[in-house]
């Protein structure tokens, strides 16, 4: 147990330890996976805090959409502690106005009783087209109304206020993979290419036949790029 790499493993919005299961599973030969809670705050300053309050002093770090903007904040905060970084399917920048509002329309109808989490129609946004039959589809939709509407409002509230992480890249100095896929709609290809960029060193992969979730699309391919990314 004291070989395994401490790796802790930031959830989207709307996801919990679901998302990462199987990535984690079929690392743990090299990685002791600890699960960030992302359900308690609605800064996305805070999540990285509480996150590290309960990490060990030194660990691999790979967050996922939202989960991505608190490892940026953790690499802002304590990158003295972050052995190397993975960031899947999110982007440094902060909410666009026309995001934003989106967002706000989204908690004005939570306001009014109306959470379904991702459904059948809300799918194809975050899902490849090829897996809407699969499995996988009924898992993700389960999963967001677990998570439910009162941590879906504070995580978009954290979202909405989520600051430019950009000038945070440049200063990067651990190995870090840059993750997405190929036919992610929530953050396309180009922000991860733009995050790529600027992170010297940094590993663009692309995950096929996926959309914004890949470890729980494809486990396989994401657990190999990870344990690729571990052995940097």
């Amino acid at each position: 147990m004291s070989d395994l790499v401490p790796l802790l493993l930031l959830p989207g919005q709307l996801c919990d330890d679901r998302l990462w299961r199987d990535p984690a599973a079929a690392l743990a030969d090299v990685a002791r996976p600890i699960f960030g809670d992302l359900t308690q705050d609605d800064r996305i300053e805070d999540m990285a805090a509480r996150a590290l309050a309960a990490a060990p002093p030194a660990f691999a770090l790979a967050g996922l959409s939202m989960g991505g903007y608190v490892a940026l904040e953790i690499m802002r905060q304590a990158p003295e502690r972050v052995l190397r970084l993975a960031l899947l399917d999110t982007t440094a920048r902060p909410e666009s106005p026309a995001r934003a509002s989106l967002r706000r329309a989204d908690m004005s109808t939570v306001g009014l009783g109306r959470f379904a989490g991702i459904t059948p129609r809300l799918l194809p946004q975050f899902i490849h087209a090829s897996r809407l039959h699969e499995p996988v589809a009924q898992e993700v939709m389960d999963m967001t109304a677990r998570v439910g509407a009162a941590v879906y409002v504070e995580q978009q509230t954290a979202i909405l206020k989520r600051p430019d992480a950009r000038p945070t890249l440049p200063t990067i100095r651990v190995a870090t993979l840059i993750g997405v896929g190929e036919s992610d709609a929530v953050t396309p290809p180009r922000l991860a290419e733009e995050m790529a960029a600027a992170i010297p060193g940094a590993r663009l992969q692309v995950f096929a036949r996926c959309g914004h979730l890949p470890p729980m699309e494809d486990p396989a391919a994401t657990a190999a790029a990870l344990r690729a990314w571990l052995a940097a």
